[in-house]
């Protein structure tokens, strides 16, 4: 078997149950399948999504036998918190969602995490491009599994934008305005934003940053925590242009993202807005929540606009590589588990589950649906990409960018309080 070991990659650059939340780390038997017990703790709360695990568990359990592993399904915007908690405490779960960047490097620094460099193996090893791994790497080690390539964007509902007299998808901002008052005009919601959840209003943020500032400009912040550069300030005054035209659905600001019929994915679900800002793990999220909870037929996409005199690369792409890690002390057959979730069969399995790209190049062929073609020949082209900027800085300063942006909606700062936020956060870091 093949093993594999990459370049260092920079923190900002890319290409994406029942058991009790104390004591649940492992015993630390060997992977041989006697006796050994782990812990899975995943984001997939309803649908297709939490019977993925439930398969692919039971699946490896059968091939494994001995090996039990418990399931543990935490909201999204509830997992970051706990697990920050029980990797702090000593009792982490075996197995879990790895998001990278600094909340990764944070977790290294830590040595929280297992090693998985010289373990990866087979198809994982074979099938997973060096690019996907880079996210997911830090100082030429590789410290999770990569599962699904999540590129952001703007997804809309064709349906509406036809309603509306929209014909061509946006290119720069005067054309996203344009598009948006065409589908108020038509008695439409222009744009649904779950704000309440803070990280999709930031959203709006980070794509102006990537449209305002230069490739060096953004790894110098990751880098060095430096935001001395006017396209941050610039970056808050385009969104707070945009915002003034008033294209959120009314609410927004106490809307979720992605839990129920009224969140901003249920908005697009149900047709009640014309499009949302979000990465590629929104189709199987709205498809989750439209009616008889099967993918939106009219569901389409296009790449966040350009925005005229920004020092950003045009069709750079902003996103991140989710993947699965191992926690320090987790038995050897999380390893076994991991190089399991990276071969082509279970990975086709993922993107049928979650309606996302996988990262395997066999899997990718299963790929059908022109929006998720789109958006991968899209990332593919792209000469920069950038994960999420709060994934990147960490998360004590990835929520402070956060919530300082839903203040300047919410009318309670400026742009130059998004960027003394966010320089505060990282003096304290």
């Amino acid at each position: 078997m093949t093993s594999r070991r990459l370049p260092l990659a920079s923190a900002a650059v890319v290409v994406v149950g029942a058991l009790a939340l104390s004591g649940c780390t492992g015993d630390s038997s060997g992977g041989d399948g006697d006796g050994t017990r782990m812990t899975l703790w995943h984001n997939s709360t309803t649908g297709p999504g939490v019977e993925f695990w439930e398969t692919t568990v039971a699946d490896f359990e059968e091939a494994n036998p001995g090996v039990t592993i418990e399931i543990q399904s935490i909201q999204n915007e509830d997992l970051d918190g706990k697990l920050q908690t029980a990797l702090n405490s000593g009792d982490a779960p075996d197995i879990f969602l790895q998001r990278g960047g600094g909340k990764m490097a944070a977790m290294v620094k830590a040595g929280q995490l297992k090693d998985l460099t010289d373990a990866i193996s087979g198809a994982a090893a074979d099938e997973i491009p060096d690019a996907a791994y880079s996210a997911n790497s830090l100082d030429d080690k590789i410290y999770a599994m990569p599962v699904a390539v999540l590129p952001g964007g703007l997804f809309y509902s064709q349906d509406l934008f036809d309603q509306a007299g929209i014909t061509e998808t946006p290119t720069t901002i005067d054309e996203l305005e344009t598009a948006t008052e065409a589908l108020e005009a038509a008695g439409i919601d222009p744009v649904a934003l779950g704000a309440k959840d803070a990280w999709p209003a930031a959203h709006w943020y980070y794509w102006f940053a990537l449209r305002e500032c230069s490739s060096d400009t953004l790894a110098k912040a990751a880098d060095e925590m430096n935001f001395d550069d006017e396209c941050w300030v610039r970056a808050g005054e385009d969104l707070q242009d945009f915002a003034a035209t008033e294209p959120f659905n009314s609410g927004f600001l106490t809307t979720t993202a992605q839990q129920g019929a009224a969140s901003s994915a249920g908005l697009i679900a149900n047709h009640q807005a014309g499009m949302e800002l979000m990465g590629a793990w929104n189709p199987g999220v709205i498809g989750s929540l439209t009616p008889d909870q099967k993918p939106l037929p009219d569901l389409s996409w296009f790449p966040f606009p350009e925005v005229e005199g920004g020092e950003g690369e045009p069709g750079s792409m902003m996103g991140g590589v989710d993947g699965y890690s191992c926690s320090v002390d987790a038995p050897d057959a999380c390893v076994d588990f991991l190089n399991y979730l990276g071969t082509s069969d279970v990975q086709t399995a993922y993107y049928k589950a979650f309606n996302a790209p996988p990262v395997n190049t066999v899997a990718q062929e299963a790929v059908t649906e022109p929006y998720l073609q789109k958006i991968l020949e899209a990332y593919n082209a792209a000469p920069y990409a950038s994960q999420w900027l709060d994934t990147v800085y960490g998360q004590n300063v990835g929520n402070a960018l956060n919530v300082a942006v839903v203040n300047m909606l919410a009318g309670q700062g400026g742009p130059e309080d998004i960027v003394a936020a966010v320089k505060d956060a990282a003096a304290k870091a």
